[in-house]
């Protein structure tokens, strides 16, 4: 049984720094792709940053590049998602998923996920 568990959620400032974290259980983390992403009340769930299997190739939406990280601990079947000059705009319930193939590259579309965090959320105040 595959489960996700985001933590790391707040309440926080323009311009501060937060770390998500993703702890995964079930077999075979290495052999997945790992996403981020969030949504906001009313909008579909977008694309935030995605790792491959072996943290070797990493993505971002253009909203978030050059501000956010994403990395992953094998070993400790974990992800996170380094998030940095945050602003108002990153307010949203960020969701940790996990591929549904056991591809070489990052997945970026929610119709290649094949399981779901719960979610934390962020709100950011200006």
């Amino acid at each position: 049984q595959v489960q996700l568990v985001e933590t790391g959620g707040g309440l926080l400032q323009a311009g501060d720094s937060l770390r998500l974290s993703c702890a995964f259980s079930g077999r075979s983390f290495s052999s997945y792709a790992m996403t981020w992403f969030r949504q906001v009340p009313g909008e579909l769930r977008e694309f935030v940053a995605g790792i491959s299997r072996d943290g070797g190739s990493t993505g971002y939406a253009n909203s978030v590049k050059g501000r956010f990280t994403v990395s992953r601990d094998n070993a400790k079947n974990t992800v996170i998602l380094q998030m940095d000059s945050i602003k108002p705009e990153d307010t949203a319930v960020y969701y940790c998923a996990r591929a549904m193939y056991t591809s070489t590259s990052y997945i970026t579309d929610r119709g290649g996920i094949a399981y779901w965090g719960k979610g934390t959320r962020i709100t950011v105040s200006s």
